[in-house]
């Protein structure tokens, strides 16, 4: 074989290379939801956003809730019989607020427990898909946000903060255009954010809860607390069992050059102790 051959060879390996590994990845998610189905009679759905490395060239692309997403999860729901539970297994920044909306309404829909397991966050979008559960599971640890309109790269709530503190005409039309598009978005989404809620609680308790998700009481990344959603009697619970953690494993980010965080990848206690001791 010429170097020229071998050069070709080496290449081909290392394209393929990345394609093999995904794939078994794919394999592996596919028998460890499989178990989690047996175990717990239901049908499971995951919407995991991870920055993955899915070329050669190791370039990660960014995920969050766009219109593929609730059409995947539409046709899943759509698949399972009204008498099954759905387990929806949710890490998300976030997305598109109608994709997300579609996904939360088919959820409240589904006859049989709708149950969603937050392992680390469910922002934004996310939080809104959590709320037609009929139970979160969060990791105590884990984080949900608030459900503010963003337009563009500019909450709604401040571009009307804006226009309200500003003398009218020394307002440019095109921000008086977004301030109208933004009110219009915030009553939206808290009218929604109610119809989810009602059905849980009173209808006065369901309007206080939406108002603090949207008003933009807080920043769009403020993390709303295991202990604060019990508090406003949300059903919540932080009993998130190891399968849920092994799946999010085989969710791996891109490698970085040098990692921030390292450490000894083993459970610690006694046992693990006198054994290394």
């Amino acid at each position: 074989m010429s170097g020229f051959d071998l050069f070709w060879t080496i290449f081909i390996i290392l394209s393929l290379l990345p394609l093999w590994k995904q794939h078994q990845l794919r394999a592996m998610r596919v028998k460890l939801i499989r178990k989690i189905e047996k175990k717990r009679g239901s049908r499971v759905i995951t919407m995991i956003h991870r920055q993955e490395s899915l070329s050669f060239l190791g370039l990660p692309i960014s995920r969050y809730i766009n219109v593929e997403d609730s059409e995947q999860i539409l046709r899943a729901i759509r698949l399972t019989p009204d008498d099954m539970p759905i387990d929806l297994i949710l890490h998300t920044p976030g997305g598109l607020v109608l994709a997300a909306e579609q996904i939360a309404h088919a959820l409240q829909k589904h006859p049989a427990k709708v149950t969603v397991f937050v392992p680390h966050y469910a922002m934004s979008g996310g939080t809104l898909i959590a709320l037609a559960a009929d139970e979160i599971v969060m990791d105590e640890n884990a984080v949900l946000g608030p459900v503010d309109p963003q337009l563009g790269q500019y909450p709604a709530v401040s571009i009307l903060n804006t226009v309200r503190e500003k003398d009218v005409n020394r307002v440019e039309d095109r921000t008086l255009i977004l301030a109208d598009v933004a009110r219009k978005a915030v009553a939206q989404v808290e009218n929604y954010v109610f119809t989810l809620l009602k059905e849980k609680m009173s209808e006065e308790k369901a309007r206080e809860i939406a108002k603090a998700l949207t008003e933009g009481r807080w920043t769009h990344d403020y993390p709303i607390t295991c202990e604060q959603l019990e508090s406003w009697g949300l059903p919540v619970s932080k009993k998130l069992f190891k399968e849920i953690y092994l799946l999010m494993e085989l969710y791996p980010q891109p490698p970085q050059r040098r990692p921030s965080v390292q450490y000894i990848p083993l459970p610690y206690g006694e046992e693990n102790e006198r054994r290394n001791s």
